[in-house]
């Protein structure tokens, strides 16, 4: 497989929001919701305090510019009002009062800002990858893009061909389905493509503005966990099939895993308002069996040096403290304590979803980890499906 990482750019949104604040902000909304007693030691429970945002809360729970009573709708409300014995003047004043009430934000008021802030966010990690790979933009071969949250078409891959710009021959590869799995199946990729072809030079880039499934209207204890959990990143790399003097990572292998029949334990719906995540409670421990499967990957993969092989650092993003946790608990026997510390450091300041596994190996790169340390890469996503990887230290 043999495929070499450059070390990644990670741009975190510049906007921070605090825990306090949503808090404050859900609880203000939703007095009366059934977790409103809870609200404090739920959010204390995923550990973040402070995440990063591409846009600021503020627009997250504003008002959409439309009204609540819409055009096409006052002549209805105004015969109703009416047939029920209102005077012309309290028809009118009541009119006036309903149509001076906002309408929630749209789909295309809450997506269209952060669509932009997307591609500028990309760009920035793009240019900030290919600076730290030493290479220029004419040097780049193919790209592979992912965005979950913000559908568009053309999408991520043919906004940065155009804002960098790139090679008209460069092959563009967009993933925007990928989700929490895309950087650790992205480099499996362009670990695919550079051993077809060596000399090939592989730019990936993710950008995910996962505040979109803040959703102020929902009062659902799921939502509430969603608005908790998310950080918007952008992050890149560059993947090359020879070693350069920037690489900081050997790839050797790759495993994917998909379980059948989970397809609807995690998964985005659009709606009037905009993009909800959904969760079911059963996902943890399906993310658990996808752990378990990567365990007995490894071990057959190592079956001949059973008692002395193990990681030097786990570069995990399997979505929450309870996963981290089972994988601490079910790690084989002899492993050393700590392999999921720049894991565990990531995640303090919210779930990044596709865009962790960079932020994760960025902190361990900054760390300092000595040559020839072996580094294990793993995520899970919406399917629900794995992808891991396998490596070496440069």
């Amino acid at each position: 497989m043999a495929a070499y990482l450059c070390p990644p750019a990670v741009i975190h949104g510049r906007h921070t929001v605090k825990t306090s604040e949503i808090v404050s902000e859900v609880r203000d909304r939703h007095p009366h919701a059934a977790w409103a007693p809870r609200v404090e030691s739920i959010a204390a429970s995923t550990g973040i305090e402070n995440r990063g945002w591409m846009l600021p809360l503020e627009s997250a729970v504003a008002p959409g510019g439309g009204s609540a009573l819409p055009a096409a709708g006052v002549g209805p409300a105004r015969e109703a009002l009416t047939g029920d014995g209102f005077s012309e003047q309290d028809v009118d004043r009541v009119i006036t009062a309903l149509e001076a009430i906002p309408a929630p934000q749209t789909v295309q008021e809450r997506t269209a800002p952060a669509w932009a802030a997307v591609q500028s966010s990309g760009e920035q990690a793009a240019r900030g990858a290919l600076q730290i790979a030493g290479l220029d933009t004419s040097d780049v071969d193919c790209l592979i893009t992912s965005h979950s949250t913000t559908p568009a078409l053309p999408g991520l891959d043919v906004a940065l061909a155009n804002k960098l710009p790139l090679r008209g021959d460069v092959m563009l590869l967009p993933a925007t389905q990928w989700a929490c799995v895309a950087g650790t199946r992205s480099l499996a990729l362009a670990a695919d493509l550079v051993a077809a072809d060596p000399d090939r030079v592989v730019l990936v880039v993710i950008s995910e503005a996962l505040s979109t499934t803040y959703q102020p209207a929902d009062d659902t204890l799921e939502s509430l966990i969603v608005r908790l959990l998310f950080a918007d990143t952008a992050v890149a790399t560059v993947v090359t099939g020879r070693p350069r003097p920037e690489s900081m990572l050997r790839l050797d292998a790759a495993w994917h895993h998909t379980l059948p029949g989970t397809q609807d334990l995690h998964r985005l719906e659009t709606r009037e308002d905009g993009t909800h995540f959904v969760m079911d409670r059963r996902g943890p421990r399906a993310v658990q069996e996808t752990v378990t499967a990567m365990w007995e990957w490894l071990r057959v993969r190592y079956e001949d040096d059973p008692g002395s092989w193990h990681p030097d650092v786990l570069l995990a993003h399997p979505g929450g403290t309870r996963v981290l946790e089972y994988m601490e608990q079910t790690m084989p026997d002899g492993w050393p304590s700590g392999l999921l510390e720049y894991s565990r450091d990531s995640y303090t300041s919210g779930n990044r979803g596709g865009a962790a596994v960079f932020d994760i190996m960025r902190r361990a790169y900054d760390a300092g980890q000595a040559p020839g340390s072996r580094a294990v890469l793993y995520a899970a996503a919406p399917g629900l499906t794995a992808t891991a990887l396998e490596g070496e230290w440069l």
